[in-house]
């Protein structure tokens, strides 16, 4: 019993030395000119001086961080996914269904037969992947399938084509 006594007198003392309040202020006790060290009794720098370093550290860190953002976007853009890729073929097959305009003409032009082979694709992709796909992947091939198919067929049975 007497080891629980000396922990309850013991105790601990939190501290804090953020220079900065939750707004972004500068506190009170960093804006005086020059404050003593707690051991040493030396002057630190004034609080404009640390004020400048340190919005200029943040101001390099933000720099970092954007170019380091930028990098990744650059680099996701790069990268092609199955499902983006599923889906540029998709909208290749929309377009020669005539269900959106060719982006070289502006207009809508409908190529049944290109459109039927490319659907074709995504039907053979969908079976070759079948038990390699996540869920998120299934329902996207089994959702661009559907549309696709039931587009054509009613493309096909059309008088007007």
């Amino acid at each position: 019993m007497p080891e629980e006594g000396e922990e309850k007198g013991r105790g601990f003392k939190v501290e804090d030395r953020r220079r900065f309040s939750p707004e972004g202020e500068l506190k009170p006790e960093y804006r005086s000119e020059h404050k003593a060290g707690p051991a040493q009794g030396a002057e630190k720098p004034s609080a404009p001086h640390l004020a400048q370093e340190e919005a200029a550290a943040v101001r390099r860190a933000e720099a970092e961080a954007e170019a380091a953002a930028e990098a990744a976007y650059e680099g996701s853009r790069d990268t092609i996914t199955f499902a983006s890729f599923i889906v540029g073929l998709s909208t290749e097959a929309l377009a020669f269904l005539g269900e959106m305009p060719n982006p070289a003409t502006g207009e809508r032009q409908a190529d049944l037969k290109a459109a039927e082979q490319i659907i074709d694709i995504i039907g053979i992709l969908r079976e070759k992947t079948r038990g390699n796909l996540d869920s998120d992947e299934e329902s996207l091939m089994d959702a661009i399938l559907f549309d696709l198919r039931m587009k054509y067929v009613e493309k096909a049975r059309s008088p007007l084509r």
